[in-house]
C-alpha cells in the first residue's frame, strides 16, 4: 500500500483537469492505496518571499493554508499533480504551491514517483512540454524522486470531459493511472 497525494490546481469548479484528478484518486483508492485529494481552489496560498528561513528551520514563516499541506506532501510515496495548461505551462497556483515546498529540501521527503495530469484545448505534444519542464525542475531537487509519467488530455474544451464521447477514454486512463501508481 502506498501513500498517494493528488493535488488539483484548477480554479474552475468541476474543471476537466480536476475531473481527471478525481478519477486518478478513485483508481488509487480502489487499488488499496491510502489516497488523499486536495484542490488549491479556495486555499489561502501566498507567494514565497524568498527569505530562505525554511532552509534553516525546515518551516515556512508564512502563515497560510500551506502549513497544513506540506507534511502531506513530505509523507507521500506518490504525488499526482493536475493542471490545466495556461500559456503552455502549469497554473500559477501550482507554481506557487511548488515554490512553497521549499522547506522540503531539508526535511527528506518520501515521495519517489511524481505524475502530471494536464488538460488543454490544443492537442500537440509541445503544448505540455513546458509544464513537464517546470515540474521536472522541482523533481530534480530531490534525488530519490523521478518524473513517473503524464496523462495529457489535449483537445478538450471548457465543456465537461465526461460529456464528450470522443474523450471518455481519458476518464479510464486517469483511473488506470491512479490504479497503477
Amino acid at each position: 500500500m502506498k501513500n498517494v497525494f493528488v493535488i488539483s490546481s484548477s480554479l474552475r469548479n468541476d474543471s476537466n483537469s480536476e475531473i481527471l484528478a478525481r478519477m486518478a484518486f478513485k483508481g488509487s483508492n480502489d487499488a488499496g492505496n491510502k489516497t488523499e485529494f486536495i484542490t488549491l481552489k479556495g486555499m489561502d496560498l501566498r507567494f514565497c518571499k524568498g527569505c530562505l528561513a525554511c532552509q534553516k528551520t525546515g518551516n515556512c514563516v508564512i502563515k497560510d493554508d500551506m502549513a497544513g499541506v506540506i507534511n502531506k506532501v513530505k509523507d507521500a510515496d506518490v504525488l499526482i499533480f493536475a493542471s490545466p495548461i495556461y500559456y503552455y505551462g502549469i497554473t500559477g497556483q501550482l507554481k506557487t504551491f511548488l515554490d512553497r515546498l521549499n522547506p522540503l529540501y531539508i526535511q527528506e521527503p518520501k515521495f519517489e514517483d511524481v505524475y502530471l495530469i494536464t488538460t488543454s484545448a490544443e492537442e500537440d505534444e509541445e503544448v505540455y512540454e513546458k509544464a513537464v519542464e517546470c515540474l521536472q525542475g522541482f523533481i530534480d531537487c530531490f534525488p530519490d524522486s523521478r518524473f513517473a509519467g503524464i496523462l495529457s488530455a489535449g483537445g478538450v474544451n471548457i465543456d465537461k470531459i465526461e460529456n464528450d464521447p470522443d474523450r471518455k477514454g481519458l476518464l479510464k486512463k486517469a483511473y488506470e493511472l491512479g490504479k497503477t501508481v
